[in-house]
């Protein structure tokens, strides 16, 4: 029993969680009052994560750029993080309309404005998003004190305030590594603390799930099923096909990589969910061989920038929403929506609700299609929101393997040894993944060197 147990809640624990998340939607179906009384599970869960996430970046950050070369190294891994996040999204934004042309599935509705009216819950995401400005996110990056910055829960914040320490850190010179060592050690037992609550994951994940299927039910799910089908199967292509392409450019193998994270990709599918699983991702892919210091700056610029789901899904539904009004909109008019959906997704950075928000924000801002029509999928939207975290997670595992590749900083062939088991990570990660009988030791040892600066024994790096 205490081996099944270990194998469970240890190398297996992604079964764990797969049988938790099954088991939650049964409970859902059949007691549905019971599983939305749930909630507080998995929003416990996540909260669990969530109050972490602050001093995770914080402490990478700090260890990373500290202990790298040149700080110029810094502000170029930020403009290629942008760079990537920014072709990717544009990518989802049109492949969400594209396939909306194609398909049509919101033709033959014929709704009427006039007949629908917003409820309480949308018009919070219609207000909210009235008031979201493009410009938000820059302002917003700016704490008003020190302590906000961690108690606030803004990413950007923490970005910032990490970065303008380290370089101070690293303006001291020798005075510094005791500042730096405290900052290391304190890391080390932030993901202690993290590897505790994962254990916790099945249980987050069934109460999620029992939430979602008992609250919103399969006959809501029913009546808009083929959208969400669409949505998925869009979703889906776009995670192997746009990032598959994206991974052999990096001489990588995108099956290989998602197997890697299939701890991360079930916990974000039981709990609709993906900065909940922000920690763990950053220690994996420094244990896959991305430097500290591309890891620290691109994951978290990435939760405010790379919403590569929620773009996908703002050209999917606007359009939707258009079609059920019987409204055509010309390709013009569909591009001036793109161009708008880029604004409007990056003034959401921390924004509950995001997605609902952005198409909120939009539809209001532009007058083309009607923003009461959001009401047509707010029964499904939790359904949706799944997909979105997916494809936004797929994205944030590619961000910092691609800044890695292009800085020729990462060891391709290597990462796809330890993506696939046959040799030890780097970095001893959050949750324990498959490796011969010496990855305990090697891990340990490795372990106990990461003190801020990242060494890479097979990378080059004769131009820092």
């Amino acid at each position: 029993m205490q081996a099944f147990l270990r194998s469970a809640f240890g190398p297996r624990l992604y079964i764990t969680v797969a049988v938790a998340i099954v088991l939650g939607a049964l409970v859902g179906f059949l007691f549905p009052t019971f599983g939305a009384g749930l909630a507080p599970v998995g929003t416990g869960f996540i909260q669990l994560i969530q109050m972490l996430i602050a001093p995770v970046i914080f402490c990478t950050i700090v260890t990373g750029v500290a202990g790298a070369g040149k700080l110029t190294s810094v502000g170029r891994i930020g403009v290629k993080a942008l760079g990537y996040f920014e072709i990717m999204t544009t990518l989802a934004l049109a492949l969400g309309l594209v396939v909306m042309n194609v398909v049509k599935p919101g033709a033959g509705i014929h709704a009427k404005a006039a007949e629908l009216k917003l409820n309480d819950a949308a018009q919070g995401y219609v207000s909210t998003g009235q008031h979201q400005n493009w410009y938000d996110f820059i302002v917003n990056i700016i704490p008003r004190s020190f302590v906000g910055a961690f108690t606030e829960g803004n990413v950007l914040q923490v970005l910032l305030l990490a970065v303008l320490f380290a370089v101070a850190v690293k303006m001291l010179g020798a005075k510094g590594e005791g500042i730096i060592a405290g900052i290391t050690t304190l890391n080390s037992v932030i993901f202690g603390i993290i590897k505790l609550i994962m254990y916790l994951a099945p249980l987050g994940a069934f109460g999620a799930m029992a939430y979602t299927t008992g609250k919103f039910g399969m006959a809501t799910l029913l009546s808009l099923g083929s959208v969400v089908l669409l949505f998925w199967a869009t979703g889906i292509a776009f995670a192997l096909v746009a990032f598959g392409i994206v991974a052999r450019i990096c001489g990588l193998r995108i099956l290989s990589v998602y197997r890697y994270f299939k701890d991360e990709i079930l916990i974000t599918l039981g709990t609709s969910n993906y900065e909940a699983v922000m920690p763990q991702l950053m220690r994996k892919l420094e244990a896959v061989g991305c430097p500290k210091p591309i890891v620290g700056l691109v994951v978290p610029s990435g939760y405010a920038f790379n919403g590569d789901g929620v773009c996908l899904y703002s050209g999917f539904a606007s359009l939707y929403i258009a079609q059920a009004f019987d409204i055509e909109l010309s390709i013009w008019q569909q591009i001036g929506l793109l161009a708008v959906f880029m604004l409007t997704s990056k003034g959401s950075a921390g924004v509950a609700g995001a997605g609902f928000v952005i198409l909120a924000a939009t539809l209001s801002s532009t007058g083309t299609v009607p923003v009461v029509g959001i009401m047509l999928l707010l029964g499904v939207d939790r359904f949706m929101s799944t997909m979105r975290g997916l494809v936004s997670l797929a994205g944030q595992m590619m961000g910092s393997l691609v800044v890695s590749a292009w800085e020729k900083e990462l060891d391709a062939p290597r990462a796809l040894r330890i993506m696939r088991g046959h040799e030890a990570p780097l970095v001893q990660p959050v949750l324990p993944v498959a490796a011969h009988p010496a990855a305990d030791d090697r891990e340990q040892s490795q372990d106990s060197t990461i003190d801020g600066r990242h060494r890479l024994a097979s990378a080059p790096t004769s131009h820092h």
